[in-house]
């Protein structure tokens, strides 16, 4: 039960994560894309549960194999990497303090991302480990 709850949240995590970089590309020269919020509520909205549902997924499982978690979970981090350092990359080079900051801003997400990938590696190597009983 809780594996099956576990792969729905992941699930989860990377529909919020493919909405909300869909939405970002969108409004990126205008700050709004599709959804009617503006950045700082889309990355509250979206972006949290986005990064907490993995951590989430995987507490809930360590003790449950599972490979397609782990891989969901890996998927899950490479988004939120990916997303960030992509946003990043985009950033007018011209506005130098703006970038800075903005670089500040996304260290920790990249690095949150970074964990969520290590965990869903540690979670694929736990499950082509045999089970001892």
């Amino acid at each position: 039960m809780t594996l099956k709850a576990a792969i729905t949240i992941t699930s989860i995590s990377i529909a919020l994560l493919v909405i909300y970089g869909a939405d970002a590309a969108i409004g990126s020269g205008t700050g709004t894309g599709f959804l009617p919020f503006d950045n700082k509520v889309r990355g509250i909205g979206l972006g949290i549960p986005s990064v907490v549902l993995p951590i989430i997924a995987y507490v809930i499982s360590r003790n449950e194999p599972s490979k397609i978690l782990g891989s969901l979970i890996i998927i899950s981090g490479l988004l939120t990497v990916i997303g960030s350092v992509g946003f990043l990359a985009m950033q007018d080079p011209a506005v130098v303090d703006e970038t800075k900051n903005r670089t500040s801003e996304f260290a920790p997400v990249i690095a949150i991302g970074a964990l969520i990938v290590g965990l869903g590696i540690m979670k694929k190597k736990k499950s082509s480990k045999p089970v001892s009983k």
